[in-house]
């Protein structure tokens, strides 16, 4: 983009004058991008001065570096794709640049915002909200020492960055003063456990907290644990998700809960009016199943790989449009790593007041029925 030529070289300016603050982008042009904001200034790593880009996205914070003229090229394609505003200030003054919907370009200066730079230091240590309780010794992830055993490490920053999402999802959802929340399908509790923790003890909320499990054995293991750990509200209960029957929920949780099961907890989190639905979806069977032997015209539907992978993103997109339906912002974004498995989505509901257009979301599910030959999705005939 020729007409950011001004920014650039107010950029370079800056830094040959020693008079660079930082740079901040924003006014996203689709908010449903979940990207409200980029920050970038100068840090210095390994003796080398490095431009910092924070994508402060929605449900976590991603950084990059780049060189001089990397940052340019990242800037061309956010100023270009993402955002409408940038300002860069300096010690001197501040330039705005203002991109407007038909990509006209224009500037502004005005009276310099800052006094002092910033400190050239790399990224802070990134923060550990899973305290090193006793929960973490008992469930195996920590030993004696409080030391996190090499083997659960994975397991230990999975913990973190579940907390960290949860983090970002409960400033945007209006909740009570008492938060009830159920979590479905919790397993051995790793991340039930550590998100009571981290609520209850190092939030100070008010909340009880309840895991649904089908397997005995590890319901008795964790209430056992729950029970060392003197977690008076947190409990864990043997039943099938859709025989559960409590309709206080403020916060639905379903973290890989196998193929419908995600369904029945979605279900379950309509019916109760839930402000925050959260799951992470697995093993996607009802779709493929009963599309088996019919011929798709989609090349992507050729290969056994892509059509997995191509009905898993249906059946998700079709949840994300019935909560939709049902006054839910939604959200899908990445989990965890691709490294550590395939399961790694993570579809969010956000209880809304706006009226949905339910006419419209239902010619989009429509269509995409009929785009793959679908009969029906199991959630869609839970909520008629």
């Amino acid at each position: 983009m020729e007409t950011l030529e001004q920014l650039y070289t107010t950029l370079k300016e800056s830094l040959n004058n020693s008079d660079f603050v930082k740079l901040t982008l924003s006014k996203p042009n689709r908010k449903g991008d979940g990207l409200p904001n980029v920050y970038i200034r100068l840090v210095r790593i390994k003796n080398e001065e490095m431009f910092q880009f924070t994508y402060h996205y929605t449900t976590n914070d991603q950084v990059k570096n780049y060189t001089y003229e990397e940052a340019c090229e990242e800037l061309e394609i956010l100023m270009t794709e993402s955002f409408r505003t940038a300002t860069l200030f300096m010690l001197s003054g501040d330039l705005l640049v203002f991109v407007s919907k038909k990509k006209k370009i224009t500037y502004r200066s005005t009276a310099a915002s800052f006094k002092t730079q910033l400190p050239e230091t790399h990224d802070k240590p990134k923060e550990k909200r899973a305290q090193m309780g006793a929960y973490l010794r008992y469930l195996g992830i920590t030993d004696a020492n409080d030391k996190v055993i090499p083997k659960m490490a994975d397991k230990f920053r999975q913990i973190n960055k579940y907390l960290e999402i949860i983090e970002g999802l409960l400033k945007n959802a209006h909740l009570p003063k008492h938060i009830n929340i159920v979590d479905m399908g919790s397993g051995k509790g790793y991340l039930t456990f550590a998100l009571y923790d981290y609520l209850v003890n190092t939030k100070k909320h008010s909340a009880s907290v309840t895991g649904i499990e089908l397997r005995q054995n590890l319901v008795d293991y964790c209430n056992d644990i729950s029970d060392k750990c003197g977690f008076d509200k947190l409990n864990f209960v043997a039943q099938r998700i859709e025989e559960f029957d409590n309709s206080k929920i403020d916060i639905l949780i379903a973290l890989h809960a196998c193929d419908t099961a995600t369904d029945d907890a979605i279900y379950k989190g309509l019916v109760a009016n839930a402000a925050l639905i959260i799951c992470a979806p697995c093993c996607h069977k009802q779709v493929r199943q009963q599309v088996k032997g019919i011929t798709q015209e989609s090349p992507l539907l050729k290969y056994g790989i892509f059509k997995e992978r191509q009905f898993e993103m249906v059946t998700d997109t079709i949840r994300a449009l019935i909560l939709e339906k049902n006054s839910y912002q939604t959200m899908v974004f990445e989990f965890i790593s691709n490294e550590h498995t395939r399961k790694n989505v993570m579809l969010v509901g956000t209880k809304s007041n706006k009226n949905m257009d339910a006419s419209t979301i239902d010619t989009k599910i429509k269509g995409l029925k009929e785009a793959y030959n679908i009969e029906s999705h199991y959630l869609e005939t839970l909520v008629k």
